[in-house]
């Protein structure tokens, strides 16, 4: 999509490739002035193709910010594209004019036979040896030169994509050495898909999406499957409350949760269902949990099951405007037979989580009646065991997208990136969350927020990429306070209101 983007932008804004090259080199360059030193050694390594011609344009801008800078050109200029080529030319002639600047400069024609030259550890290194659309692995010298630079302890950069990263497949069955290891990514939009996923996070290191001024009348017109959420994309989702609203306008969530042993799980997906929005919030647990959940969250009401230390028996559900199942609640045999009388008599959509995951992955007939709008918020492993085994990341998130074709239904596959899919065929990655929220209870917090906003007539599609984002977004604030190891699931309920308040443009 990046070829067809920039041809658009070529065509209808109306710019020169040569100069949407010179564009694209000048963002990046603005990035590596603000977060490297002016005393680092710069080793821009430059392939034949046009992320080639980036790397020269940088070495330029690099050279008359007062940079020192080694340029290495893997090609000889006849096998360079026309716009490298091109690139390639001006630094040759700033080169030979003798200009003061150019004497920090090194130009070095890397040679088969030639022995690469070391790399320092307290250098940097531009990888813009290939791009995007690569198709097959890096082999024979230009492998030799991405293994030295892998090798080198300096600070990788790499503009676009790191070198010998494949964008829309799986890069699992190439040598980790053959694919540069970049601690930053420059990266254009639209985004790549591979960044997204964990089996990549060695090469990508910390990407960062820079603007270069591609045509949004492409991207508007595009048919688009995958989506990057960010702020701007959930804010306009949230709802202006009336002041003459009372708590019978945002609805009644139910929230079935909780064993002996697990009734944690009912109280952190109950609070942070009250703290998502809704007027009144109903904890269904089995008896055992009764005193847990008045004294640990008096707003909540409850619904008790008649057996007392799981969940045995469906409630009436009539009066509910959201329905979460799930967190805590146990598979025991009177459990399941609970759940299937659930999704029986269920009109309206409802999320699943947890142990209703594991429940359903048993007994996958039963996916037959589950209502259309529903959604499943599987971590990996519950995706596995729901929806089967894939191997890569690419294969799962085929698997992923239809799943929720199949059923018609949302997936929210939680991670680093968390994924949703929705019935047409889209599917969103989050932006916001953090390492820290890696912990227990923090599934159950997001059960919560989703349910919570359902049940105040947010769509299944709105629930969830609201959800997703503000969830992660009250991580990350909490991060911010308490740091990676000290963040527990509380932290996140703590911190949503000024999650809300953020897309308010309040905090």
């Amino acid at each position: 999509m990046i070829r067809e983007a920039d041809a658009y932008t070529i065509i209808h804004e109306p710019i020169a490739n040569i100069d949407l090259m010179e564009r694209a080199a000048a963002v990046c360059f603005g990035w590596l002035k603000e977060h490297i030193s002016i005393h680092q050694k710069i080793n821009v390594y430059c392939g034949s193709g046009n992320n080639g011609g980036d790397g020269w344009a940088i070495a330029r801008m690099m050279l008359n910010a007062g940079f020192r800078v080694e340029v290495f050109s893997l090609p000889a200029p006849e096998r360079m594209s026309e716009n490298c080529r091109i690139n390639y030319q001006r630094m040759r002639e700033f080169k030979d004019a003798g200009i003061q600047e150019y004497r920090n400069l090194t130009l070095t024609i890397l040679d088969i036979n030639g022995k690469i030259p070391a790399i320092a550890e307290n250098e940097v290194v531009v990888d813009a040896i290939f791009g995007s659309g690569l198709t097959r692995q890096a082999d024979g010298f230009t492998a030799s030169v991405i293994h030295h630079i892998n090798t080198s302890n300096a600070l990788v950069v790499s503009v676009d994509v790191p070198s010998g990263l494949f964008c829309d497949t799986t890069t699992q069955t190439t040598p980790a050495h053959l694919v540069v290891h970049a601690d930053y990514t420059l990266t254009f939009a639209p985004p790549k898909l591979a960044f997204f996923f964990p089996e990549n996070d060695l090469f990508v290191g910390n990407s960062q999406l820079l603007d270069i001024g591609l045509s949004q009348g492409y991207f508007d017109a595009a048919r688009v499957q995958n989506f990057m959420l960010e702020a701007r994309d959930v804010a306009p989702i949230l709802k202006v409350r009336n002041k003459f609203a009372h708590k019978g306008t945002f609805g009644h969530a139910l929230i079935i949760a909780g064993s002996t042993g697990k009734m944690g799980a009912a109280v952190l997906s109950a609070r942070a269902c009250l703290h998502a929005g809704p007027g009144l919030v109903t904890v269904h647990v089995p008896k055992s949990g009764v005193s847990i959940l008045q004294s640990a969250f008096p707003e909540a009401m409850l619904d008790i099951d008649p057996c007392d230390d799981h969940y045995a028996e469906a409630p009436d559900i009539s009066a509910y405007s959201a329905i979460a199942i799930g967190p805590g609640i146990g598979t025991d045999p009177q459990t399941a037979t609970a759940l299937k009388i659930l999704l029986q008599h269920a009109k309206i959509p409802i999320l699943f989580d947890a142990d209703a995951l594991n429940i359903l992955a048993e007994n996958k007939t039963w996916l037959g009646f589950v209502p259309k709008g529903s959604i499943f918020t599987p971590h990996p492993k519950e995706f596995e065991r729901l929806i089967g085994k894939s191997s890569n990341n690419f294969d799962r998130h085929k698997m992923q997208r239809d799943f929720s074709f199949r059923y018609q239904c949302y997936v929210v596959l939680k991670g680093a990136n968390t994924a949703v899919t929705t019935p047409d065929g889209r599917c969103f990655f989050n932006t916001t969350g953090n390492p820290g929220m890696a912990t227990g209870g923090s599934g159950d917090v997001l059960t919560g927020i989703i349910a919570g906003l359902m049940a105040q007539g947010y769509s299944s599609l709105e629930s969830c990429l609201l959800g997703v984002f503000i969830h992660g977004m009250a991580g990350d604030i909490a991060m911010e306070i308490n740091g990676y190891e000290a963040l527990i699931a509380s932290d996140i309920i703590i911190n949503l209101g000024k999650s809300f308040q953020s897309l308010y443009g309040k905090f």
